[in-house]
């Protein structure tokens, strides 16, 4: 019997033992080395001379107050008083990433995802993030309200498919939720996914997808390669091998949450260097050669309302935009968090939510063949709400490639006229500075409110 016992107890000491250098293993694990300063040296500086409209936050508008200022809300003072009516937030759940589109019906779509505000890991309980479906019947800016779970899952994105049905991705193994109208029924879905070395391991996360032309989808995941689906639903094949990425004066970096789209004329793509909380903006022709404008697309201090009252976030993460119908950009829209993930706790003051952020619009601009030689001609088309003939003031114009543009560097319009509701502008030619990498050009010209107005078109004709 004692032998039987002083095994036992030898057994026991020997599990108790294993079981506490496990627990030590795991508690090592647990312990990240600590950022190396470098990560927090300044990466890029803005170049002087860049011309308001110049960089892609310019384009981020003040936004309207929809309700009033409400001080009586969780956050820290940085984002009091706000409007609660601006995207999605509530009491109960704290609300991350996400897209907005806009059925034919005129109402809102909002793609996201939440977990408990008082789970007990704070905000890291969106391990056990769900994907819901909020609409908002006011307009792009909400407040969106939930109508449909539809199942586990974070960072999703909503895409439509070359057959019309539509797919959200999400971070997890579950890879999409697919659906054949944006009010479901959801069911998962698992894309095919054929890296160009099959024997190389992908992180898939965070991943964006832009409808082409010929309505296949380019895909842009976290680590900045590109691929491409002839149908955005079997499979995506990685069309490149390294990441697409500007990444400035060659430091070490975090970058993440790429953002793309596609409208009449380019390709857009943004992403965001997390550690410094700054991002990135860059346009391509085709979605694999791209080009880097000058500035940020965003930094921290560029949220304030039409009364001139800021509102900052501490962090601004998981960026998307809203698509009209020519592709072109009307809102920006963030997870945002007043304080550091680790500093949100479960059941306190600090929680996230879905802001949405209204956005200067790209005039719908393109190229006509000039009946005078060596002059090119450019049409700013009419649309509702904008009259070129009358709301333009051509005083102001500055036209070329962009990289002169943005400098206030481009040229004046040899004459202009009238043609119907649109406008034509007449440039010499000679005079514009094309490089060889330019595929678009950029006009800047301000309106009669003082307010800046953007365009591109391509810089060949459209049957070329």
């Amino acid at each position: 019997m004692s032998s039987l016992f002083s095994k036992s107890c030898l057994v026991s000491l020997i599990l108790a033992s294993i079981n506490i250098e496990a627990s030590e293993v795991k508690k090592k694990k647990r312990v990240r080395p600590p950022i190396p300063k470098e990560y927090y040296q300044p990466n890029y500086i803005k170049p002087d001379g860049l011309v308001k409209g110049a960089q892609f936050q310019d384009l981020i508008l003040p936004v309207p107050i929809q309700a009033k200022l409400e001080v009586n809300a969780w956050g820290t003072a940085e984002v009091l008083p706000r409007d609660l009516t601006n995207g999605i937030e509530d009491e109960v759940y704290s609300y991350w990433g996400g897209n907005i589109v806009q059925s034919q019906d005129g109402v809102n779509h909002l793609f996201c995802c939440r977990w408990p505000e008082d789970y007990r890991r704070g905000h890291f309980g969106y391990q056990s993030s769900e994907v819901v479906h909020a609409v908002s019947e006011n307009g792009p800016l909400g407040p969106y309200k939930v109508v449909d779970v539809i199942g586990p899952g974070h960072n999703p994105e909503i895409y439509q498919a070359k057959d019309g049905s539509w797919l959200i991705g999400v971070l997890e193994d579950i890879g999409t939720y697919k659906a054949p109208s944006l009010n479901g029924p959801w069911k998962p879905h698992m894309p095919t996914f054929t890296p160009l070395h099959a024997s190389k391991n992908v992180n898939l996360r965070n991943r964006s997808y832009a409808k082409c032309d010929d309505g296949s989808v380019l895909m842009v995941i976290k680590n900045g390669t590109i691929w491409h689906s002839s149908d955005g639903v079997k499979e995506f094949k990685q069309l490149t091998g390294g990441s697409v990425y500007f990444k400035p004066n060659h430091l070490p970096a975090k970058y993440e949450d790429p953002v793309i789209w596609k409208d009449e004329v380019q390709f857009h793509l943004i992403y965001n260097d997390c550690l410094r909380r700054e991002a990135y903006y860059m346009r391509s022709p085709d979605g694999v050669n791209w080009h880097v404008d000058p500035g940020f697309a965003y930094t921290t201090d560029f949220m304030k309302y039409e009364n001139g009252q800021l509102e900052k976030w501490y962090k601004w993460e998981r960026v998307k935009v809203r698509l009209d119908e020519y592709g072109r950009a009307t809102h920006l829209n963030f997870a945002a968090i007043d304080v550091s993930k680790k500093e949100d706790k479960g059941n306190d003051k600090h929680s996230s939510k879905n802001v949405v952020l209204p956005l200067s619009v790209s005039r719908r601009i393109s190229l006509l063949e000039s009946t005078k030689a060596g002059y090119i001609d450019i049409k700013i088309n009419a649309e509702s709400g904008f009259s070129p003939n009358d709301d333009l003031d051509l005083s102001s114009v500055n036209f070329g490639s962009p990289k002169d543009v943005d400098f206030g560097k481009g040229i004046q319009h040899h004459s202009s006229r009238k043609v119907g509701v649109d406008l034509i502008l007449t440039f010499d030619a000679k005079k514009i500075n094309l490089s060889q990498d330019d595929f678009v050009y950029k006009i800047l010209v301000a309106n009669k409110n003082g307010q800046q107005e953007f365009a591109y078109c391509k810089t060949k004709l459209s049957s070329e």
